[in-house]
């Protein structure tokens, strides 16, 4: 039988058995109670409480403006839902980046005021520092390497990265240290296809993929973008799985036409 229906909770070690046995992990992002409860019933591995918060809960541009205190609180609503999935937290913006000890205490202040079960965190070698403390306090980490979307003002744009081979060579070094520093596994953002899957088989831990082609060991979306709650943001790796937005819209109207009618509520709906 699959690893993922037989293990009773998903760990960093189920992970780690699904890629050895060639089963693909599912992830998908959630911010909120509600729609983590919804994600988590449905046999999802992995929850990300992701930066993209800033984005799709927020409305900013980036991702950069969102705050440690944010994403504590979107982590705390989701961890309460959860029964089986990892839930996995990422560092925001300026929590973890040219200080290891501003790192510690972020991740640490993640953990204990969450009871999430891992950290994400953007770049290879240029956080190595952090990720060893982070890891030396007991505390899981995922790194994130290709397209970095806290990183978008050093390079302008979200294009697909590593596709020239000074690049490509690089993110597999950070591949590699990110493997040996002791991380459970990595996402590979918008990178081309091939070079994805020879990442992927060239390390031991899992590689998750957004824009990564299928060569990888999961695959992960937000969950705004998938559902069509959202329409601005429509890559080519994005596969919409509903239209919400039109849903939605749809029975908001007829809400607004039943009250102004006055259809709603009728003689049954009242006490």
């Amino acid at each position: 039988m699959a690893i993922h229906k037989t293990a009773r909770k998903i760990t960093t070690h189920v992970l780690q058995a699904m890629k050895l046995k060639g089963e693909k992990i599912a992830m998908l992002t959630a911010y909120d109670y509600s729609m983590a409860k919804i994600v988590d019933q449905a046999g999802i591995d992995v929850i990300l409480v992701g930066d993209s918060a800033a984005n799709v809960m927020a409305g900013y541009d980036s991702t950069l403006p969102l705050t440690l205190n944010e994403i504590i609180y979107h982590a705390k609503s989701v961890v309460r839902a959860v029964e089986k999935a990892l839930v996995v937290v990422d560092l925001p913006f300026g929590t973890y980046q040219g200080n290891s000890k501003i790192a510690l205490d972020s991740a640490i202040r993640i953990m204990k005021e969450t009871g999430a079960h891992a950290v994400k965190m953007e770049g290879g070698l240029q956080i190595k520092e952090s990720v060893i403390r982070i890891l030396s306090a007991g505390i899981p980490v995922m790194g994130h390497l290709g397209l970095i979307p806290q990183s978008i003002h050093k390079f302008g744009t979200y294009v697909v990265r590593a596709k020239d081979k000074e690049e490509a060579d690089i993110l597999r070094k950070d591949a590699l240290l990110l493997e040996e520093l002791g991380c459970f596994g990595i996402v590979l953002e918008k990178i081309p296809a091939q070079l994805a899957k020879e990442v992927s088989e060239s390390i031991k831990i899992p590689t998750i993929g957004i824009g990564a082609g299928g060569g990888v060991d999961g695959q992960v979306l937000v969950i705004h973008d998938m559902l069509g709650i959202t329409q601005e943001f429509s890559p080519r790796f994005l596969r919409r799985y509903h239209d919400l937005s039109a849903e939605i819209k749809g029975a908001v109207s007829n809400y607004v036409k039943d009250v102004r009618s006055k259809d709603f509520p009728n003689e049954k709906e009242q006490y």
